[in-house]
């Protein structure tokens, strides 16, 4: 699943290159419509990582880390980003480059805009009428020198950029006016660097009884980036919540998690998945009782086949599992069915608990007790 933006040819549109690029790596069977962009489901309290539409970490860096970046800047980009600074109009190095490419931001680097969206203000600093994906950018009201402006910085450093303005030309009617000094340019054809590549994300499925307390229990894990609940399995399309406790659509309870491996591994979300529920028990966790509540883990490749089978069968051969034998089924994941809305964020919305232990969960995922 991994890929890189380091192949980007010339006459190729850059954003639509980035967008394609994270929605290859987010899919593998039929999902739910994305919680990307927002907190990540369940996360009450909890870090983790924020993830933009288009596929890219957008978590707030800490102050430190943003010092250690803005240190190697030059003293025209520092005193720009760190200090709400002004270029003079026209004398920015970008304020007339014409050529494809991707604008980042010049502390993190994290693309901002795309050359397809520049345009020739006359203002004398680069403008676009759109950024590269919205989740990008923060805005907050800026009264400095008596006057009332929208400002606008980078979500993941917060380096000042410069202000939008709603003068700008169709289709968005939005002018962002932004210095020089706060951005890079890389143009089509050269490498992206590491920082300025969208996440290799992952997708894992799991079915542990009733998947509104599973969703929540995987959402506490650091490295998830969204979990979402839904019927998977089956021999129906398009399963309703009534079909499927009927127990006649073959279809388990289970939840997608998508993850960043670089923070978690799938090995590390399978022995997870055996700390939050009993595996031993046929058809059934708690009071639910049904094949739909079966214990599974849904394969998306060898791997991950391959992993799942070697940690049970090192958990039947020692520890908490041993002389007891673990029915849990490894089959190959089959379209994934989103459950209906109220299903999302159950426990979250309501604050009702199912069969997992959340305290048991919260501890198995390294999250010390409120």
């Amino acid at each position: 699943m991994r890929r890189s933006t380091s192949n980007l040819v010339a006459g190729t549109s850059v954003i639509a290159v980035a967008l394609a690029l994270a929605a290859a790596r987010v899919g593998h069977v039929a999902s739910k419509e994305s919680s990307m962009g927002r907190e990540p489901t369940g996360q009450t309290g909890v870090a983790n990582i924020r993830v933009s539409p288009s596929g890219y970490d957008i978590t707030p860096l800490p102050p430190e880390r943003v010092a250690a970046l803005a240190a190697t800047l030059d003293p025209e980009a520092y005193r720009v980003t760190q200090h709400a600074g002004t270029e003079p109009a026209f004398c920015g190095n970008l304020v007339d480059n014409h050529r494809e490419g991707v604008y980042t931001c010049v502390v993190c680097g994290l693309p901002l805009f795309a050359s397809e969206h520049k345009f020739d203000s006359g203002t004398g600093w680069p403008s676009f009428f759109r950024p590269l994906d919205g989740t990008h950018l923060v805005e907050r009201i800026d009264r400095s020198h008596a006057m009332v402006r929208t400002e606008i910085l980078c979500a993941r450093c917060g380096a000042h950029l410069g202000h939008v303005f709603a003068d700008g030309p169709r289709p968005t009617g939005q002018r962002y006016c932004v210095n020089s000094a706060a951005l890079a340019f890389h143009e089509v054809g050269t490498p992206l660097p590491p920082e300025s590549q969208p996440l290799a994300l992952a997708t894992a499925y799991f079915a542990a009884g009733c998947f509104w307390g599973v969703e929540y229990a995987f959402s506490l894990v650091p490295g998830v980036v969204d979990v979402a609940s839904g019927y998977q399995n089956g021999h129906t399309a398009n399963p309703t919540y009534r079909e499927v406790c009927s127990d006649t659509t073959g279809h388990a309870e289970a939840v997608k998690v998508t993850f960043d491996p670089a923070r978690v591994s799938y090995e590390t979300l399978v022995r997870f998945f055996f700390e939050i529920h009993d595996p031993t028990t046929l058809n059934r966790q708690g009071p639910d009782v049904g094949s739909q509540y079966r214990s599974a883990i849904f394969t998306v490749d060898e791997g991950q086949r391959e992993t799942a089978l070697r940690v049970m069968a090192e958990l039947s051969a020692s520890g908490p599992f041993r002389g007891r034998r673990i029915v849990t089924a490894v089959e190959p994941a089959g379209p994934f069915w989103p459950a209906e809305e109220y299903h999302q964020d159950y426990i979250e919305k309501t604050g009702r608990a199912c069969h997992i232990d959340i305290a048991a969960a919260r501890r198995a995922a390294g999250i010390a007790d409120p």
